[in-house]
């Protein structure tokens, strides 16, 4: 959010660089970077884009253009606009307070992943209701991390119901 820029932006992107992330600076966003930014790219490694933004609204309409379709999150202690981001963003996962790195069919619960695509899918027929759906998956975090299931610090607990679903 523009407003939090002049303190908040090169706190964060410290903290980010400072974990060995690479930070994308969209145009526009007040940040030094010798290389344009990859919109509307996954990067699938330790980097991100920072775009400044007005509002929510402004937020969701720069994801929808720029956007992977993939993983988007936001952080925000804010409820109501944590919900409004979770319920209108266009991506196959949106995420509160948690890291894009939890994109994983394995940390979903669902084995290995053997082959992704962050185009629009469509039914190859016949095909009934149930071949016309996709997954939306949302998780509500508090700030979490990869790092600690990774170190084997904690673990993924998956609760499926009797569709098989997790």
């Amino acid at each position: 959010h523009r407003a939090l820029v002049p303190a908040g932006l090169a706190r964060l992107v410290g903290a980010l660089e400072g974990a060995g992330v690479t930070v994308h600076a969209a145009p526009g966003t007040p940040l030094d970077r010798p290389e344009p930014p990859a919109l509307s790219h996954e990067y699938g490694d330790l980097a991100c884009t920072v775009a400044v933004v007005d509002d929510l609204e402004a937020a969701i309409d720069w994801i929808h253009a720029h956007g992977s379709g993939h993983t988007e999150s936001i952080i925000t202690t804010d409820r109501t606009t944590a919900e409004a981001f979770l319920a209108r963003v266009d991506a196959a996962s949106v995420f509160h307070d948690a890291s894009t790195r939890f994109a994983d069919g394995y940390r979903y619960g669902l084995g290995a992943e053997v082959g992704i695509s962050t185009a629009r899918l469509h039914a190859r027929g016949p095909v009934g209701v149930e071949g016309l759906l996709t997954t939306k998956w949302v998780l509500r975090g508090s700030g979490d991390t990869v790092a600690p299931f990774s170190r084997g610090e904690r673990r993924f607990a998956f609760d499926v119901d009797d569709a098989g679903s997790a």
